[in-house]
């Protein structure tokens, strides 16, 4: 009987440790790394810059991504990953505005439909499929994510990349 009582209480402790995060029900992000990577295009066979943004994030309700059919139908041009291009211009920056647009959709991150916290990394892939005019041009980003909800995240700025596409 003792050895169940204490095997009993065993787990009550380790139960009673692990709590749930308490997170916003409004997405926050963070910026992590950016990679650029030099890929050839299957089309074309030309050289192009893919930029990959990592950012973490938290979610309150874990309402985050989209289905292919959520994206289908109801979301239609309203995009759950926002990206605005900032080109260096001598010392400043400046907005370039891409067409098409650089935004774009992230998956749905819960399978299931339970309420409760998310958190983790997204890791989201930009390709330059038009050269750009000069050699070594320098990019920041500006982020921000929507969940389901409509609720907006904090707007994230990553680190500058020079891009050098071939022309």
């Amino acid at each position: 009987m003792k050895k169940y009582l204490f095997i009993a209480s065993i787990l009550f402790v380790f139960s009673a440790c692990y709590r749930e995060p308490v997170f916003s029900l409004k997405p926050a992000i963070e910026f992590k790394d950016i990679k650029k990577i030099v890929v050839t295009d299957n089309f074309s066979g030309s050289k192009k810059d893919s930029v990959v943004i990592s950012i973490a994030f938290t979610d309150g309700d874990g309402d985050m991504g989209l289905t292919t059919k959520q994206i289908e139908s109801t979301y239609k041009g309203k995009y759950n990953y926002v990206v605005k291009a900032l080109r260096k211009n001598k010392a400043t920056f400046t907005e370039v505005v891409f067409d098409p647009s650089l935004s774009g959709f992230y998956p749905r991150l819960k399978l299931n439909d339970k309420v409760g916290p998310i958190e983790g990394t997204l890791n989201y892939s930009v390709d330059f499929l038009h050269p750009f005019t000069r050699k070594n041009d320098t990019l920041k980003f500006e982020i921000y994510v929507n969940d389901r909800a409509g609720n907006q995240s904090n707007i994230i700025e990553t680190k500058n990349v020079i891009l050098h596409t071939l022309i």
